[in-house]
């Protein structure tokens, strides 16, 4: 528990937000409950580390380009580039990268402006606790219409009211937030991971971040985020990996079709020897085009798009 605790610092806004424990970015397994705060990162020991997976594909690129029978140009610079440009490519392309998760954020007062993780690509959405007063979060905000009818309808839901006053009832409570403040306006930028919201919360309301820091009041609000995946889990993916491998070799043989495109034929005793430069950059050229269009048919195990609202 200590890991997660309140630091006895002062706090700030900078950074990765960890002053008051919100949005932490190291591994979040707990080896007690097997669990942590937030899905930002998980627990890299239980899968074979990202150093033996890019050994893995540099093996595969060696052997699929006949290294031992011929001698392969290539140095291990060339591999390590290869592996990169097929996870940037695979990041660029595929939402299989990324990650729908939440994660919470202590709001301090009279403050707009966060500077979120750089794990973080995309903020959808801001949830207020409450339908979007400033009273508190703590346990005085309480609410008595909602505990009133959970009393009326739902205790003795045989006699009167039932789910479907229920359900009314949640959707009313959806339109209340949307329209009292309860989903917070907000601009994310996903170069810099600055989060500004569109209003600043006064001093003198929420609960106190602890006895280490007792004069800051803060809300802690729930960030529906996307974050990107690190290279462990998608090197670890059943459907990621084999793209990655293939695109890293495709990469690689047009590395050797560039070098040897330079000269297009050996002087030798007998005639000299032709390069085939020119043939393995249109192999790598058409196997890159069909790697990219498999994405595209979400191949990768990606989630295909479906209906927006709005």
């Amino acid at each position: 528990m200590a890991e997660f605790s309140i630091p006895a610092t002062t706090p700030h806004t900078d950074g990765n937000l960890t002053a008051f424990g919100s949005l932490p970015v190291k591994s979040l397994y707990n080896p007690v409950t097997g669990t942590g705060p937030g899905p930002i990162q998980f627990d890299p020991s239980v899968l074979p580390t990202p150093d033996y997976k890019r050994a893995e594909i540099t093996d595969y690129i060696r052997m699929r380009l006949g290294d031992g029978l011929v001698d392969v140009e290539l140095d291990k610079e060339h591999y390590e580039m290869s592996i990169k440009q097929a996870l940037v490519k695979y990041r660029q392309r595929a939402a299989n990268s990324t990650e729908e998760s939440y994660a919470f954020l202590d709001l301090l007062p009279e403050t707009q402006e966060y500077i979120l993780p750089p794990e973080i690509q995309l903020v959808k959405q801001v949830y207020r606790r409450g339908i979007g007063s400033v009273t508190g979060t703590s346990a005085s905000q309480f609410e008595p219409f909602s505990s009133g009818y959970l009393n009326t309808y739902m205790l003795v839901a045989g006699r009167v009211g039932g789910l479907t006053n229920y359900e009314l009832f949640v959707d009313y409570q959806k339109l209340a937030m949307k329209m009292f403040g309860g989903h917070m306006a907000f601009t994310f930028n996903p170069v810099s991971k600055r989060l500004i919201l569109t209003r600043k919360m006064p001093f003198g309301y929420g609960g106190a971040t602890g006895g280490a820091t007792p004069g800051n009041q803060f809300e802690s609000v729930m960030l529906h985020i996307y974050n990107v995946k690190p290279d462990s889990m998608l090197l670890n993916d059943t459907y990621a990996f084999p793209w990655i491998q293939e695109y890293a070799y495709s990469f690689a043989k047009r590395i050797i079709g560039e070098a040897r495109s330079k000269f297009n034929q050996i002087a030798g005793p007998q005639g000299g020897v032709t390069l085939n430069g020119d043939a393995l950059k249109q192999e790598a050229l058409a196997e890159m085009t069909d790697l990219e269009e498999q994405l595209r048919r979400y191949m990768d195990g990606s989630s295909p798009l479906t209906w927006v609202t709005g």
